[in-house]
Order: structure tokens, then sequence, then C-alpha cells
């Protein structure tokens, strides 16, 4: 292992992670850590963290001026025998805390597929190493505030065109809140053409299904269980060619987390974690102690 570069949003109090990280510094790794001191109700804390890792000598960076860095990902660089360098990364929808690691239903993606971790790369080397914004236009990877809300449009979009012309159309989505109008209006227009959508929003929805001529062929449902929901999960069936594509992230469909954050999405591409991801959103459009939201707001059990 020759170094290593993390982002943490809320990291809590003490954790295997920061004494790992400590560990690697302490041993001459290259070692950078992304604070983000604006976590609301975790600015003090994130401040102790940000002064406890720069002891340890590790280089660390407390974000933008301008946005929060919500974006949760882990890079790690080494080398392997007869290969040079290797890149490992993880791209999670929770916060690297051990506390609501707990009580939170989350997700993550750790690959060494070349595809993503040039990418993660490329995206902590502009975090690291300036004090704009992303620019995003990666290759795989999504990035907001710089093309993420762009680029999801596009996928709506390319639904509503394969189900104007006649292919399988369908979109399902599993987060924690959809408030922004420009994704909302785009799922409606959707709808109208002919796509399938099946959401689950755990929060706040400002979307209204089922309502004639607008979105009848929206469906919502909230799920509130033992844990806290808090996974990323969208798919678009993309004319059912292999499957549809499959996205994991940080982002929200909120205008915070569009708009004013740098959040992540990225895609899967292995067929195992693909299948998983079906079968989690599958089991949870079909759980019987979801509630279905309503064309008016309310909601019902099913």
């Amino acid at each position: 292992m020759q170094a290593i570069k993390l982002t943490l949003y809320r990291p809590g109090g003490p954790s295997a992670i920061a004494q790992a990280l400590s560990r690697a510094a302490a041993s001459g790794k290259d070692v950078s850590v992304l604070v983000e001191l604006k976590a609301r109700f975790d600015e003090a804390r994130n401040i102790a963290w940000a002064r406890s890792l720069e002891r340890e000598g590790i280089h660390v960076v407390t974000g933008l001026v301008s946005l929060k860095t919500h974006a949760k990902l882990a890079l790690v660089v080494g080398r392997s025998r007869g290969r040079g360098a290797r890149r490992y990364a993880h791209i999670g929808s929770g916060n690297y805390n051990p506390d609501t690691a707990l009580v939170y239903a989350d997700v993550g993606l750790f690959t060494a597929d070349p595809r993503i971790t040039a990418d993660v790369h490329a995206l902590f080397n502009e975090l690291t190493g300036s004090s704009t914004p992303p620019r995003g236009g990666l290759q795989n990877l999504l990035v907001a505030p710089a093309d993420l809300l762009e680029r999801l449009l596009e996928m709506i979009e390319r639904e509503a065109a394969q189900a104007r012309a006649g292919r399988p159309a369908r979109i399902r989505a599993k987060c924690n809140g959809l408030a922004d109008s420009t994704v909302a209006q785009a799922l409606y227009k959707a709808s109208q053409a002919g796509v399938d959508i099946d959401l689950v929003v755990r929060g706040i929805c400002t979307l209204r299904p089922g309502v004639p001529g607008l979105s009848e062929r929206i469906r919502v449902v909230s799920i509130l269980g033992r844990y806290l929901e808090h996974a990323r999960i969208y798919h678009f069936a993309n004319g059912g060619d292999g499957g549809g594509e499959y996205y994991i992230g940080s982002a929200d469909w909120r205008p915070r987390n569009l708009r004013r954050r740098v959040d992540v999405m990225a895609p899967v591409f292995d067929p195992a974690a693909r299948r998983k991801l079906d079968s989690l959103l599958t089991k949870e459009l079909a759980d019987p102690e979801a509630w279905l939201l309503q064309s008016d707001g309310r909601y019902d059990r099913l």
C-alpha cells in the first residue's frame, strides 16, 4: 500500500478507521483525508477530528468554501508484484461512522475495476488539490454539482424515448428524499410517455403519484422499520439491454444534493452486485409493511 484517500462527513466518535489511518501515516504511507467541517450538528466534532488527524501526520483538507462535500469515497493505491500500481475504491451511501453503521441500512461498492477507480482517483485529485468545485466530465462517475443532475435528466429522458419507441422502459429508485422540482417534472413527463416508475422514498417526497394524466405510472412507497433506510439505489431499464443500468451513491434527488453539495453516483458493473441491487429493490417495492403514497399526499399501509 502506498496511499490512502478518504472523505469524512460525519465520522462520529472514536473509530477503527481513524486508528487505521493513523497507523498508515505512522508507517510512512501517504494519507489524505477530506473532513467536511460544515456537516450540520457535527461542526465542533469534525474540527476536532481535523486537528487530531493533522497531529498524526495526515494531510487534511477541510472541504470547499461554497459547497459541502457529502460524497462517501475511499481510495487505496497499492503495488502488486509484477503488476505495478493497483487501485481499490469504495463508494458508499452511508458515512464512515461506527455508530450509525449499527442502525442505518446502507449500500457500498468496493471495487478494483479501473473504470471506477480511475474516476475516483481523478475526483480526489480535484478535491484535495484545488479550492474550486469539481468540474465533472468523468467517464463513469456522476458528480454533483458539476454534471450529476444533467446526466440524471438525460437517463430519465432516455427511458421516455424507449417507451415512445415501444421498447421496455422502467425506472426504479430508492433514496431518502425526492424534492427537486426539475427531477419531479422529468419523471412526470416520463410517466406520460409510458415509463413505469417505482420509487422507495423514505422521507420527504414532493412528487405526487397516481394523478390521472400526469403520474399514473408512478408508484411511491416508504419503509419505516428497525433500521433507518439510508441507501440510494437507482435502476434504469435502458430498453432491457443487459438488465439495464444500476447506480449507487450518496445523492438523494433533492436540490441540496444535486446543486449545492459534492455528491456522487457510481455505476455498478459487477453482475453479482447488480443482482443484489435488483433483489433489494424488488423486495422493498413489494414489502407488505411499506406505506403507499397516495395522489393527495396521504400514506396508506400496503
